[in-house]
């Protein structure tokens, strides 16, 4: 028995903002420092390295769990269910709903219990609860569904990733380009065919790698508030997603039994353009094999990284055959990948 994704929606924020709209920020070094070049140049490096020419905001009065809502509504519509039916709702995020123009994380009630408010569910058996994972969160809750409905545990899941990273973010910090604002939601149940996930593979890295992204002070030393926003070290992350997603992407395809030339798409977080494409060509090389032209759809470039919204975006848009230059078919085999905080990786084989 497979499981596999019979709904997926998304929700993408409306309000768009462009790279430009940060030419009036005050960009500064970790230290306190300033830049020794004017915004022009940092945003044109910024474009050059990850992509991103715009990113989706939420819209002020919305928060993580009003976006998971949308999306989870689009989902269950798509797989034409009951929502009463639905066994477990898995709700991947990292900082709870934060409202716009405070800094404060409400995670009371859980994110999940307030979609399934929204949804107006009433069977209380349908269990309801969040996960933390970092941006892999999505599809580390796939992997929970998958593992309840072989188990016996649960016949169908609602499975969530939905953030406003926009509202964690320093504004002194150029990495605060890179964070958007987003939700994907998916229904799985248990395929009788062919079809579904195929195999998978995930781990943990907490030594060093553990604080590679966190909480941290603003970079402007003139604010002496508590306030914290999401911090990372790029270049760490940079080389151990080089260095480890790739190996488990391959474990995970000799799992499946599958070949890479049976490989059709690969579906990556969108964390930033050229460590993605870094991570696919090292993937390809382990099977000395060079990377075909279509096979990594991006979505990035006009949403931004929305950490645990990206990769289920990815998919509704792929379906909706919204992702210029790509499609595809029935029978098509998928590898769905990310890496994030924690440092965590994860990843499955999947026919659609």
């Amino acid at each position: 028995m497979n499981i596999k994704i019979t709904g997926i929606g998304s929700y993408i924020p409306e309000k768009s903002v462009s790279n430009t709209d940060f030419n009036n920020h005050t960009f500064l070094n970790e230290d306190g420092s300033p830049f020794g070049y004017n915004n022009e140049v940092v945003i044109k490096k910024f474009k050059s390295i990850t992509g991103i020419e715009n990113r989706r905001y939420a819209e002020d009065h919305l928060t993580s769990s009003d976006l998971a809502f949308f999306a989870s509504q689009r989902a269950i519509e798509n797989a034409q269910i009951d929502p009463e039916t639905i066994d477990y709702i898995i709700f991947a995020h990292n900082f709870g709903d934060v409202k716009f123009g405070t800094s404060q994380t409400d995670i009371l009630p859980s994110l999940a219990t307030r979609v399934k408010n929204k949804l107006q569910i009433h069977n209380p058996k349908c269990v309801a609860f969040d996960i933390l994972f970092g941006c892999p969160g999505w599809i580390e809750g796939v992997l929970q569904a998958n593992a309840f409905i072989k188990s016996g545990m649960a016949k169908r899941c609602l499975v969530i990733g939905a953030e406003t990273l926009s509202r964690v973010v320093d504004d002194h910090d150029r990495d605060s380009m890179i964070y958007s604002d987003g939700a994907g939601a998916s229904i799985i149940e248990a395929s009788d065919d062919e079809s579904g996930m195929l195999s998978y593979e995930n781990a943990t890295y907490a030594m060093d790698e553990a604080n590679y992204l966190f909480y941290g002070k603003s970079y402007n030393p003139e604010i002496v508030s508590d306030t914290k926003y999401i911090k990372m070290h790029g270049r760490k992350i940079y080389e151990f997603a080089l260095n480890n997603v790739p190996t488990a992407m391959k474990s995970c395809l000799d799992q499946s039994g599958l070949g890479i030339d049976d490989v059709k798409k690969i579906l990556i977080h969108q964390a930033n353009e050229k460590m993605d494409e870094a991570i696919i060509n090292r993937f390809y090389k382990l099977y000395d094999r060079a990377v075909p032209e279509d096979v990594m759809p991006m979505s990035i470039h006009d949403l931004g990284n929305s950490s645990v919204a990206t990769v289920p975006t990815l998919f509704d848009l792929l379906i909706q055959g919204k992702i210029e230059n790509h499609e595809i078919n029935k029978g098509d085999v998928l590898i769905f990948a990310s890496v994030g905080a924690g440092m965590n990786i994860n990843a499955f084989v999947y026919r659609y």
